[in-house]
């Protein structure tokens, strides 16, 4: 007999650990309180990028580790939702350092000079005299992978329900992220803001990292001309619309990056907050009935495939998590 599990929130927490658990014959309810993934939800405003070496500068080394298998994860449970074409790091000649340092700070990439620059990405030709590429990272488009995975539980037999409850009849995953913070105390919001541009006479096959010394950006590219610029990190749980000055360190650097951008469409702009614990990695808890999933700050995508895994076989076969700590604080 399958067992049954509830799963408390229907973002990209909620929805990966859902499908490994459907994966190995789970009977499982996905709650939400707010309905299917949509603009209520942080997963919604994240840039989707799988790019695990890239952020190895600033992220602890399970980040990488566990993030090198996202890609290949998400192709198998979302259909065509992931681009596999890599990651370009680029600065900017005044903060040329900048390159040199995220180099010697990550691994898996290659120097390209102007030409082969040109080569990979035609319309930034001419603009850069150097870059870096990591080719084996991917990116994706949330909201349609989102779409995807629910479409996907759908069809297996899930149930999802709109209610306001915290507790299941049986088994329970809490993945609420911030709304999880009255029982999980050392949690903290990470603000982040993000805007969506249209500019089709601008061609971009790949996400392009701009390095700033202040203000890193990241352009990702949403197909149809689309363009998904962000984001910010502000340590700050407001919630609320994107404020000036961050829209701003946005916009900038990305007309910056190409003058084509001075002519975009602004289709949109979003912020939210991201769930995190003190040292910015995701961690699995376990009280009694209810095994707590959060702190997946800005790696949601990229880790929540791994931390699923890790959630399915504790339940399953009683393993003990890499990322499972016992804080009761």
């Amino acid at each position: 007999m399958s067992a049954a599990v509830t799963v408390i929130g229907a973002g990209v927490a909620g929805l990966c650990v859902a499908t490994e658990l459907v994966a190995r014959g789970c009977e499982v309810t996905v709650v939400d309180r707010h309905g299917p993934p949509g603009p209520h939800g942080c997963s919604w405003w994240a840039g989707g990028m799988l790019a695990p070496f890239c952020e190895g500068e600033t992220a602890e080394e399970p980040v990488v580790r566990l993030g090198q298998a996202s890609a290949q994860w998400w192709q198998r449970h979302a259909g065509g939702v992931v681009t596999h074409a890599g990651t370009l790091v680029v600065a900017l000649g005044r903060d040329r350092r900048e390159l040199d340092r995220f180099a010697r700070r990550t691994q898996g990439h290659e120097w390209l000079d102007g030409d082969a620059l040109a080569a990979l990405e035609p319309d930034l030709g001419g603009r850069f005299s150097r870059a870096l590429h990591v080719p084996s990272e991917a990116h994706l488009d949330p909201r349609k992978a989102l779409a995807a995975l629910t479409e996907r539980l759908l069809a297996r037999g899930v149930v999802f329900e709109t209610a306001e409850r915290e507790q299941g009849a049986g088994l329970t995953i809490d993945c609420r992220g911030l709304a999880a913070r009255a029982r999980l105390n050392d949690l903290r919001g990470v603000r982040g803001e993000m805007v969506v541009l249209r500019c089709p006479d601008l061609h971009l096959k790949r996400p392009v990292r701009l390095l700033h010394p202040r203000h890193p950006l990241y352009i990702v590219p949403r197909g149809d001309g689309h363009f998904m610029l962000g984001a910010t990190m502000i340590e700050s749980d407001a919630q609320g619309g994107a404020t000036v000055r961050s829209v701003l360190e946005l916009l900038n650097p990305a007309f910056a990056l190409h003058p084509a951008f001075g002519e975009a469409e602004i289709v949109e702009i979003g912020a939210d907050v991201r769930p995190a614990f003190p040292d910015n990695l995701p961690h699995i808890r376990r009280r009694g009935d209810t095994v707590f999933v959060n702190g997946l700050y800005r790696h949601g995508f990229l880790l929540a495939p791994a931390v699923a895994q890790m959630v399915a076989a504790h339940v399953l076969d009683g393993t003990t998590p890499e990322l499972m700590d016992d804080y009761h604080g």
